[in-house]
């Protein structure tokens, strides 16, 4: 089991519930294609900031990286990524996750949770 965090490129959502059915089409259209569309710029940065803090789950010879799946860039697609973290470290890597997002200007969900982060 995992705590997932959405985050994606566009404009930040007035609410949660907005959020919530944007994440639910953005996933749809997204993740759910049989097209793999390639992440856009920003979040591939995204991707890698993420991994300047934490390794890939499929470099992680010390059981440290929070990812519950590798290699992270693969949980985007188009502009959302799906941001899967083991449970034991989700308090710690969601907070840096959710910061980062809103410092390279992109929207962050908690799925648990169903909110908008930070």
């Amino acid at each position: 089991m995992s705590y997932d965090l959405a985050a994606w490129e566009g404009e930040r959502p007035a609410n949660d519930k907005t959020a919530g059915r944007i994440l639910d089409d953005l996933y749809d259209r997204s993740i759910d294609s049989e097209v793999e569309e390639p992440p856009p710029a920003r979040i591939a940065a995204y991707v890698a900031a993420l991994l300047e803090r934490w390794c890939d789950l499929t470099e992680d010879e010390e059981d440290t990286s929070p990812w519950s799946t590798g290699p992270l860039i693969g949980e985007a697609r188009g502009p959302l990524l799906y941001l899967p973290m083991r449970w034991s470290m989700a308090e710690e890597a969601s907070a840096c996750a959710a910061a980062t997002a809103e410092a390279m200007g992109l929207v962050c969900f908690d799925v648990q949770q169903d909110r908008l982060r930070p």
